[in-house]
Parts: C-alpha cells; sequence; structure tokens
C-alpha cells in the first residue's frame, strides 16, 4: 500500500483512503484517523476534565445519572447515553439498556447457570449482558 503525507498548514485535516476493498488495515486506519476526533467531557466536583475514549472502560447509567468509568474512577457526563453512543467510536458496544462497553477494555466474560453473561472490565468493574443484545457482542467480538 503506497502512502502519502502532505503538510499544509493552511488545508483542514482530512484523510483520503483509496483502497480495491475493505480491508482490516483500512478499517484500522479509519478507526486511528476518527480516534483523535471524539471528545467526551467528564466532571468530577468542579473540574471538567477532557477524555479520552481509550482510557474509558464504558459509560453507564448510575442512580439517573450518566457515567464514564476509566481506569481509575468514575466522571459525570452532562450528556444523554444515547447521544454519547452516537459520538463513540465503534469498538464500543451496547451490552444492556444502561451501559455501552469499550470491547479493548473487557477482560473477561463470564457465564452463569441462569444464562446470565457478565462483563469484568479491567479495572474491575463489572457489569452483566442482556439477552436482547447477547447476539450482537457475540458478532462483534467474534464469539
Amino acid at each position: 500500500m503506497k502512502c502519502e503525507i502532505i503538510i499544509d498548514s493552511n488545508c483542514e485535516e482530512k484523510v483520503v483512503i483509496y483502497a480495491r476493498e475493505a480491508h482490516e488495515l483500512v478499517c484500522q486506519i479509519k478507526r486511528l484517523a476518527e480516534e483523535d476526533r471524539i471528545e467526551l467531557v467528564g466532571y468530577r466536583e468542579k473540574e471538567i476534565i477532557k477524555l479520552n475514549p481509550c482510557d474509558v472502560c464504558c459509560v453507564t447509567v448510575i442512580r439517573g445519572k450518566v457515567y464514564a468509568i476509566c481506569k481509575k474512577e468514575q466522571l459525570q457526563l452532562k450528556e444523554r447515553l444515547y447521544a454519547v453512543e452516537g459520538r463513540l467510536p465503534d469498538w464500543f458496544v451496547k451490552i444492556n439498556q444502561s451501559c455501552i462497553a469499550n470491547m479493548k477494555q473487557i477482560e473477561r466474560f463470564d457465564a452463569s447457570v441462569s444464562g446470565t453473561l457478565k462483563v469484568y472490565f479491567k479495572n474491575g468493574y463489572t457489569d452483566y449482558v442482556s439477552r436482547r443484545q447477547l447476539k450482537v457482542i457475540k458478532e462483534r467480538m467474534r464469539i
């Protein structure tokens, strides 16, 4: 694959990919290019913190408020869950009605006898996959 980079301070930054077919490398380049544009703003008491989606394990609703569960802390978001979901990169997947998980931050799944699937994140946070989302999760995780 040929690569050409043109540095021009007067131009808007844009990535253009010419490919014969969409394969994994093209998808990875697209993700990298889009990753930098996505910004989440979290709130900790009176502080405003800019979040990188890579650092977020999941976005969830706790007692009616939307939180970004990060590696070391929970930060409140001022947006609704569906609005955040529309802006997140494609490696985030909805696992239940109130949680959107970062697939890169999932450590493991645990299937119980009752048929529920528990998700363990790398930071220790846990949640459950709803039966409604189970098929989508299996497809996205290639299980």
